[in-house]
């Protein structure tokens, strides 16, 4: 299993788990004329350890171009709370919309192990920015 850096520049690494992240600017779903910009991003999540874990929870926090911070919490990605067996990875795409050109994120997943064991692992911080910002 490896992932190519040059597909997720952005990468953490914590208690053996990877987090990958891609970035995408999705002009076709991005009204700049109306203060609205949208992003897709692709996280792969990479077990390295020698036991299966289970994402129960994320936490992001969104920093639009302003400074403005929005905290958003819930169970799992997408709908699911994914097993990553050892050797693995599970991939998914989401979506962020901001009311500027410009932001970022980062955040947590909250896992178990099989040992009954809870944790943090680390989302990378990610930049959000839209081609050819003139403001």
């Amino acid at each position: 299993m490896t992932t190519s850096f040059a597909l997720f520049p952005f990468h953490a690494t914590t208690r053996d788990i990877g987090v990958h992240v891609a970035v995408t600017y999705l002009p076709e779903q991005s009204e700049p004329d109306r203060g609205r910009w949208f992003w897709a991003y692709h996280i792969r999540i990479e077990n390295r350890g020698d036991h299966p874990v289970q994402l129960l929870t994320r936490h992001w926090i969104i920093t639009d171009g302003r400074g403005n911070q929005q905290s958003v919490d819930g169970d799992g990605v997408v709908g699911e709370q994914p097993v990553v067996q050892p050797g693995k990875s599970y991939d998914y795409v989401s979506g962020c919309p901001l009311a500027t050109p410009t932001g970022s994120m980062k955040g947590s997943y909250r896992m178990i192990g099989l040992d009954g064991e809870i944790f943090e692992v680390k989302i990378p911080h990610f930049a959000l920015i839209a081609p050819a910002v003139a403001e």
